[in-house]
């Protein structure tokens, strides 16, 4: 009889313990926030793509004018200066928004690439419709900003 009871310890030991260990409570881990100095990078940054977001209309009217060499020059320059800092931006984005950012980026690129082809053939349509879904690659990329680079830009 007190080898039974000690094989009944022993088992319902086991079992509370087994519980115990399932049933433990959770640390809840707080969402990914930014640094400050994430932050201060970001908003050092951000002016630039909202430079180049402003000049958007004249990118438009130098492809509507047939301006090959100055759309060229406009797509060589401040928009691939605005696609530069995008990269410095995205590694200091939540860990979460980094690979949307990244295939804005590489999206941006492509539209670039076909501006620039499309400069060269002198063909207007095409690159108004990769003008167009250039500066819906830059739009989306400043929807994924935190909103206070946003708020201290309209400042």
């Amino acid at each position: 009889m007190a080898r039974q009871r000690s094989i009944i310890s022993l088992i319902l030991v086991l079992l509370a313990t087994f519980l115990i260990s399932c049933g433990s409570p959770t640390t809840a881990v707080a969402p990914p926030t930014y640094t400050t100095a994430q932050l201060e990078k970001i908003q050092g940054y951000s002016p630039e793509i909202q430079a180049v977001r402003d000049r958007s209309d004249e990118l438009k009217t130098l492809i509507q004018k047939g301006e090959w060499i100055d759309v060229g020059n406009f797509i060589h320059g401040p928009i691939t200066e605005a696609r530069l800092t995008m990269t410095y931006i995205t590694p200091n984005l939540l860990p979460k928004d980094q690979p949307t950012a990244r295939q804005i980026t590489k999206d941006l690129l492509n539209h670039l690439v076909k501006i620039d082809q499309a400069a060269t053939a002198g063909n207007t349509q095409l690159a108004l419709s990769n003008y167009k879904a250039a500066y819906a690659d830059i739009d989306k990329f400043v929807e994924l900003l935190p909103e206070t680079s946003t708020q201290s830009e309209a400042s």
